[in-house]
């Protein structure tokens, strides 16, 4: 049993005091997990860009001074009370949504969207007591998503966290805690390519270039990547991208485009932008009679769009998708195996990393557009 078990650890976190202002590495106090809860020591974690957006809050309810972090992983120090499936020393990923295994949700094999975990970017708090952590002189430093992970050590829900094959390399399997799982598992697990078919993503950052390495490995012949920045297009070839379409070099609809290149629409389609004009780009380029396209992108709260019936009259279909369709506890583990038998790829990924120290140089890079995902490696 290590030391610290049942004590308060202290220990560095990057803390935001307020809404965009540089995070400011802090020593802070981690009390011991309480029921259903485990104490994880982060060794890796990097930047999503929702933890920029709840940073900025600019459409979002502030809740500040918070430790932001979800995208890791670590290695668990302590368990709480009736933690079973865990035990200190346990290779975790920390997920910003979770599976009680309990609920309907959970016992349903369609869903993934747990009642009790599912996530909420507006609690800052632990679930179980309704208080935080994390501490500074005794003031309460709040949470984010459930996971906090720009801490060395944070506290985390039993049913958010995946437990991984210990062989795995930490350092790349942290990405498919959030971003890359959500890109991979929208087109592995919802749009579900056919081999030889046809494939439009719409964004091509990570996730998007995520959801084109599930088509990749799905066999499709055609991914035509579709982005505002062309800038983007000679990387997204790594990904399996054959071509490329920039709706800014046309005066039309780029789903007219894309019906053009592919002889009538392209068989799948998976939108990563949020963007609503995107989305009925998305649905509405696809194939009539079998073509599928899936949303993955979050739109603002008060986005609407507009699109004819007929569009599904003539068998075209539209999902959505939260968090790749993937049970944290029940299929991430599965996902970071495909990565070990190589039917993936993760190192492309991770385009820049800093140390923890340096953390705010993450987000200059993520606010300047430059590369998709920053590795932040913790100096413990």
């Amino acid at each position: 049993m290590s030391s610290t078990v049942g004590q308060v650890i202290k220990c560095k976190a990057a803390v935001a005091w307020e809404a965009g202002k540089p995070l400011v590495i802090e020593e802070v106090e981690v009390a011991p997990p309480q029921a259903m809860e485990v104490r994880v020591k982060i060794l890796f974690t990097s930047l999503c860009h929702t933890d920029v957006y709840f940073w900025e809050a600019k459409g979002q309810t502030p809740v500040f001074p918070r430790i932001l972090g979800h995208e890791a992983a670590g290695i668990v120090e302590s368990v709480g009370e009736g933690v079973t499936d865990l035990q200190p020393g346990d290779h975790v990923l920390p997920v910003f949504t979770g599976e009680c295994k309990e609920c309907d949700h959970c016992k349903s094999e369609e869903s993934n969207m747990c009642s009790l975990l599912r996530i909420d970017p507006d609690r800052g708090v632990m679930i179980g007591d309704g208080k935080a952590r994390f501490s500074i002189n005794g003031k309460p430093i709040y949470h984010f998503l459930g996971t906090s992970t720009f801490s060395e050590y944070t506290v985390v829900h039993v049913g958010c966290l995946a437990k991984i094959n210990p062989l795995a390399p930490l350092e790349t399997v942290c990405v498919l805690s959030c971003g890359i799982s959500t890109g991979f598992g929208a087109t592995v697990n919802v749009a579900k390519p056919k081999k030889g078919s046809s494939v439009a993503v719409f964004g091509l950052g990570a996730v998007g270039l995520a959801a084109a390495e599930g088509a990749r490995v799905s066999g499709a012949s055609r991914i035509i990547g579709v982005d505002l920045n062309s800038d983007r297009f000679e990387q997204a070839k790594k990904f399996g991208v054959t071509e490329f379409v920039n709706p800014k070099d046309y005066d039309r609809p780029v789903q007219e485009v894309i019906a053009e290149m592919t002889g009538g629409g392209v068989d799948r389609s998976v939108e990563c932008t949020g963007n609503i004009n995107a989305m009925i780009s998305a649905f509405e380029c696809v194939h009539d009679g079998w073509g599928v396209a899936v949303l993955v992108g979050v739109p603002h709260k008060d986005d609407v769009f507009k699109t004819s019936p007929v569009n599904f009259l003539c068998e075209r279909t539209l999902k959505g998708t939260f968090y790749g369709n993937y049970k944290p506890r029940s299929d991430i583990p599965g996902v970071v195996e495909k990565y070990m038998n190589k039917e993936m790829e993760l190192e492309k990924f991770i385009t820049h990393e800093v140390p923890f120290s340096e953390i705010n140089k993450a987000f200059d890079l993520m606010l300047r557009g430059e590369g998709l995902r920053c590795l932040i490696r913790m100096e413990h």
